[in-house]
């Protein structure tokens, strides 16, 4: 274990020493398994742990200090499948009676025929959803593994054929949506889109071209502004 800073970004930071992190006028971006100082007087936060009488961070991200606490927000996050979690999926290959389907996770899912959003003869899956196809679905079950089976039998759940798709950090949704959905609210009434918020980071952004892009820019900002202070859910 070391204790080094490897990358710099804003002002209003932490920088570890042998007694303990300190401010500095630099944020660090810190790796796994590095030291960050002594944990006297300090409580272990999101992304750290105490080992022994030092502070060891568990993630690549910024290390920020909120009072006596140390966090390491997290540079970018992979999606986790959960039962019951409504997904943005995007069709990368099929069998006869499967579909391969990626949600942004560690393993690609499966949409059995069964589970599918139409009847479909054996051997007919490309006539209902074709590779490149994006879909609204939800995770019906979870694998030991993480491996996933998805469903597009329920209220809503439907092939995506119109407006346009965009991405953010699955741990930034929380500043996306606001305090009881009200930032999110907010702005779908400002472009007059319709915006469906996927637990998978994924969006489907519906309206005008104009006020798609103006949802856009917006959703490019708080990731941005989430790079550079760096950021938990």
């Amino acid at each position: 274990m070391n204790s080094r800073p490897v990358g710099q970004l804003d002002n209003m930071s932490i920088e570890s020493s042998a007694d303990g992190p300190r401010d500095t006028q630099r944020t660090l971006v810190v790796v796994p398994g590095e030291d960050l100082g002594s944990s006297e007087g300090i409580e272990a936060g999101h992304g750290v742990l105490v080992v022994g009488d030092r502070i060891i961070s568990t993630k690549q991200g910024k290390m920020s200090r909120k009072g006596n606490t140390i966090s390491v927000s997290p540079l970018h996050t992979r999606y986790m499948p959960r039962p019951g979690d409504l997904v943005i999926g995007h069709i990368e290959g099929c069998t006869n009676n499967i579909w391969f389907v990626d949600i942004g996770a560690p393993f690609n899912s499966i949409l059995p025929m069964s589970l599918g959003p139409a009847k479909v003869e054996f051997g007919g899956t490309r006539k209902i959803l074709d590779i490149g196809d994006s879909i609204l679905c939800r995770v019906q079950e979870v694998e030991e593994t993480h491996q996933s089976v998805v469903t597009m039998k329920g209220m809503g759940l439907r092939k995506i054929r119109s407006g346009a798709l965009d991405e953010l950090d699955p741990h930034l949704l929380g500043r996306l949506i606001g305090k009881g959905g009200a930032f999110l609210r907010e702005m779908k009434m400002q472009t007059d889109c319709r915006i469906v918020v996927a637990d998978n980071g994924r969006l489907w952004i519906d309206g005008e071209l104009e006020n798609i892009l103006e949802v856009r820019k917006r959703i490019n900002s708080i990731s941005s502004e989430a790079k550079m202070i760096g950021v938990d859910a």
